[in-house]
């Protein structure tokens, strides 16, 4: 089983930054009627999205929230000796866009920098993957940013994904520390179901041709090209409510973890109604699980770190006295997912961004 218990790290702030243009969904004329946006509503959760502007990328979204964190946690650059950039929809095919945000951010050309390529379960992939790089390098600073342009890749002719995603980059500040408790994860993968979640076209396996650009219809609603993502809605949804509670409850048998003392539960903000049954199949508290989806909808990788920094702001910051016990579960584009549990103690969270 992928279990890791990293030591020796320490999450210390977070910052998120989101597109200033707001998209209304019942401004949309995807749907037939208010009957039909109104089941929509209830059933993903999601109300409206931040949609970049054209020229704006995630590395953008990630840049400012990256600079804010920085500055409030008033690190000197030439300290931060690791950045992980996770994102679905990077600047370009080459270089890595880790590369490019290391030297705009400033940091010291001695500073690890890759990119990870995931989607909804990526934060927590990105956590794992940076965590163990700080713990086994004694790396002094290190910045974890997630981020996904997902309107990109969305068709606006195509109802079960348009009016789902938006558009989010956030940044995690970590650090090595001696005797920290660190985070615990499982990570798990299942390749077999990789076509769930797709865009046919534009990669080294199918390269872009002009039949990318032709649109075909699949079913009443759905228009869409090869360049646009492709959702298997009932493969994704089956999957998202059976392994999510499965992977968290094995982190609380492996780590021996009591459900009962844990503060939040930070679910991959995928829709209203599957994460209605992840909490009922886990039998927890609904108030102890934030949803962002109304204001935000699905930000695929940036997820989880944005219903941090936009609902749990008050209680991060006022865990000085009391410390903040976190269960956090990605899952989704790979198909991928994992769990991390860990402790928050002390740590920043900015203001939201708005760009």
């Amino acid at each position: 089983m992928a279990f890791q218990h990293i030591k020796n790290i320490e999450i210390v702030g977070l910052a998120g930054c989101v597109p200033s243009n707001i998209q209304e969904n019942a401004s949309l004329n995807l749907f037939q009627n208010n009957g039909e946006l109104n089941k929509f509503v209830e059933t993903t959760g999601v109300e409206r999205r931040r949609i970049v502007s054209p020229g704006v990328c995630a590395s953008d979204l990630c840049y400012h929230a990256a600079e804010r964190l920085i500055g409030e946690l008033n690190w000197e650059k030439d300290e931060i000796d690791c950045l992980v950039f996770v994102s679905g929809t990077p600047d370009y095919l080459h270089p890595a866009t880790a590369c490019i945000l290391q030297g705009r951010l400033g940091l010291p050309q001695e500073c690890m920098s890759l990119d990870i390529t995931m989607g909804c379960s990526g934060w927590v992939y990105g956590l794992s993957i940076i965590a163990s790089a700080v713990a086994a390098g004694r790396f002094r600073k290190a910045l974890l940013l997630v981020g996904d342009t997902t309107s990109m890749t969305k068709s606006p002719k195509d109802k079960s994904t348009y009016p789902l995603f938006g558009d989010a980059g956030t940044a995690t500040a970590l650090v090595y520390k001696e005797g920290a408790q660190g985070i615990m994860t499982h990570l798990a993968t299942d390749g077999t179901g990789y076509r769930a979640i797709i865009v046919e076209d534009g990669g080294a396996r199918n390269p872009f041709s002009a039949d990318s650009l032709k649109e075909k219809e699949y079913g009443p609603g759905i228009v869409h090209n090869r360049l646009h993502t492709h959702l298997d809605g009932m493969s994704v949804f089956s999957f998202g409510i059976s392994k999510p509670p499965k992977s968290i409850n094995a982190l609380m048998q492996q780590f021996q973890l009591n459900k009962d003392e844990i503060d939040y539960f930070v679910f991959h903000q995928a829709n209203k109604m599957m994460i209605d049954k992840i909490i009922k199949k886990l039998n927890i508290p609904a108030e102890k699980t934030p949803l962002v989806l109304k204001d935000f909808g699905n930000t695929s990788s940036s997820s989880i770190p944005l219903v941090m920094v936009s609902r749990m702001k008050d209680a991060m910051n006022g865990s000085r006295d009391k410390s903040l016990k976190i269960m956090a579960c990605g899952f989704g584009v790979g198909l991928s997912w994992g769990s991390v549990f860990f402790t928050l103690q002390n740590a920043c969270c900015c203001d939201m961004i708005e760009l």
